[in-house]
């Protein structure tokens, strides 16, 4: 017999089985047993609400629950307080009517799994190609479904100030007719910018549970598909589920990998893409109580047909956490976390952390504090795991004396002159690949001198001490001539606005000279660093700015 036929008999056997166990299930008896003593107590207790007699069985139906007792029980004399019905035919009708019910869903479950079967029968007049296809299309298509966020503004730290950029997004999800009144349309679409680890996707999170609505999750490389315009129809499909579930929220998270400039490297199916999505966008209706919400760390790519009026209409920037609100962020995940440490320290010496690396940061203290079988976590855990969240582990060089007499001489003039210039940093470790984050913000030019000499200072130092300096000054004196590049070509901090290149140089040779000034009125703070950096292999910014004083 060819399988097919098997594999149909097999699905009609089942199904007859499934409908016939669902028929007992319903229309068994699920009446409780009772006593003669027990019937005439609920009788006289006048519990008994109605009163059913069949051939074998009289039914008690109380508030609750229906009782039966055999009907050679009981006398029509118990009954004279009642109106009794006599049920001869009703379970035959009650079997009939769940058997035509029944027997129709079963036709149903029939077509669905004779359709389900033509995509799991082979069948030799498709080729095993075609089925591969088919079911990569499908896959490719994918599902999807809303998704309640339990994300909420109490659990993230540090963003203050967007909340109150987003509360008006959540007051019109609970409150859009209040802004239709008046004549108000919401932003159709919202941009998160921000560097990686700040947050973004945990604030759309926190804004969908805000608003008590769906949440539509999508990354933008979700909608790079290999078959030419399945991206599309993911757009498509993924704008009519958030209208039919309205109001809600689209997210698309990295949405430069789908919404970048389009330029001379042509790409259909991203451009189709694209097409697509500025299509769903521009075709909101006002009232359709749908906002899409976007997060990017590249808003410079993005086309600008993505960014113009209409589309994403408000644009809101995530920026790394200042001192403060990385304090309240360690707060958060330090909740669970038995430590011993004053968290305001703590965030002092994570400048340029994001969200993400303090959440690393705390983790990494924490298991090293299980590792050392520590009660609690303390302020020297976090020291030891810094570099190693920033930087990833690193094998520390094993270093002859001579070695190490220069990197602590290196070490050393670099912390002097960050704290004689009161740079930000908490504390030196010899095992640190750099002393003070890289630079972000717009900085004056005694700022941008103060750091110059600082990159310097330990070239300087050994220069000074040893009259040579070690090939490790590489990184130091390559950011070193970058900054100075900068100052003189690109922010007119040289002699004029516009100087020629060999002012470079000389900007860099005075600064050179000055550093190495400073350090030579500072030989006995010099030593005396020195020489905790050799015991300890560590020193903070308190001590040496106490040692500083008392030569100065």
């Amino acid at each position: 017999m060819p399988s097919s036929k098997l594999n149909r008999i097999a699905i009609y056997v089942s199904a007859s089985l499934i409908i016939l166990l669902v028929i007992f299930a319903l229309v068994r008896d699920r009446s409780d047993d009772v006593t003669l003593n027990q019937a005439n107590a609920m009788l006289e207790n006048h519990t008994v609400q109605k009163v059913v007699v069949s051939k074998e069985y009289v039914y008690l139906k109380t508030n609750d629950n229906l009782y039966r007792i055999a009907s050679s029980q009981v006398t029509p004399k118990m009954f004279v307080d009642y109106k009794v019905e006599v049920s001869e035919n009703s379970n035959i009708i009650l079997y009939i009517l769940y058997a035509v019910l029944f027997l129709g869903l079963g036709s149903l479950l029939l077509r669905f799994y004779q359709k389900r079967g033509s995509f799991l029968v082979s069948d030799s007049a498709v080729s095993t190609d075609m089925a591969s296809s088919t079911q990569a299309n499908m896959e490719a298509q994918g599902s999807i479904e809303a998704i309640k966020s339990d994300v909420s503004f109490d659990d993230i730290g540090g963003i203050s100030d967007v909340k109150i950029e987003l509360e008006e997004i959540i007051d019109f999800m609970k409150n859009a007719k209040r802004y239709k009144d008046f004549g108000a349309r919401m932003p159709r679409g919202v941009l998160l910018v921000g560097p990686p680890g700040v947050g973004k996707t945990m604030i759309a999170k926190a804004v969908a549970n805000a608003a008590g609505v769906p949440f539509f999750y999508q990354s933008g490389a979700s909608f790079v598909q290999i078959y030419v315009g399945m991206g599309a129809k993911r757009v498509h499909e993924l704008f009519a589920a958030a209208k039919k579930n309205a109001p809600s929220i689209i997210f698309i998270d990295e949405i430069d990998a789908v919404g970048k400039k389009r330029g001379s490297e042509r790409n259909d199916e991203r451009e189709a893409t694209l097409n697509q999505l500025l299509t769903e966008m521009d075709g909101f209706e006002g009232s359709s109580n749908v906002i899409v919400v976007a997060a990017t760390n590249k808003i410079d790519v993005l086309d600008s047909a993505l960014l113009r009026a209409g589309r994403f209409d408000r644009r809101i920037f995530v920026e790394l956490p200042t001192r403060q609100e990385r304090a309240s962020i360690l707060e958060k995940y330090l909740v669970n976390v038995p430590h011993e440490l004053d968290v305001q320290t703590v965030a002092n010496m994570t400048i340029g952390f994001n969200g993400a690396a303090l959440a690393a940061l705390v983790n990494e203290a924490a298991l090293l504090a299980l590792r050392q079988k520590a009660f609690y976590v303390t302020i020297e855990h976090f020291d030891q795991v810094k570099d190693k969240v920033m930087f990833g582990k690193k094998k520390l060089q094993i270093l002859n004396d001579k070695q190490k007499e220069y990197h602590i001489t290196y070490q050393a003039g670099k912390v002097l002159v960050a704290t004689y210039y009161d740079l930000s940093f908490e504390k030196l470790m010899l095992s640190s690949e750099k002393l003070t984050p890289t630079i972000g913000d717009a900085l004056l030019k005694h700022e941008l001198q103060a750091r110059v000499k600082m990159l310097l200072a330990g070239i300087v130092a050994c220069d000074i001490a040893f009259g040579e300096h070690a090939s490790s000054a590489k990184k130091d004196l390559e950011e070193a001539k970058e900054l100075v590049a900068s100052m003189c070509q690109e922010y007119g901090m040289g002699t004029a606005l516009v100087v020629p290149s060999v002012e470079n140089e000389q900007m860099m040779v005075e600064m050179f000279q000055e550093c190495k000034e400073l350090l030579m009125s500072m030989q006995e703070a010099m030593q005396a660093v020195q020489k905790v950096l050799y015991e300890q292999e560590s020193i903070t910014k308190a001590e040496v700015k106490r040692y500083i004083d008392a030569v100065l």
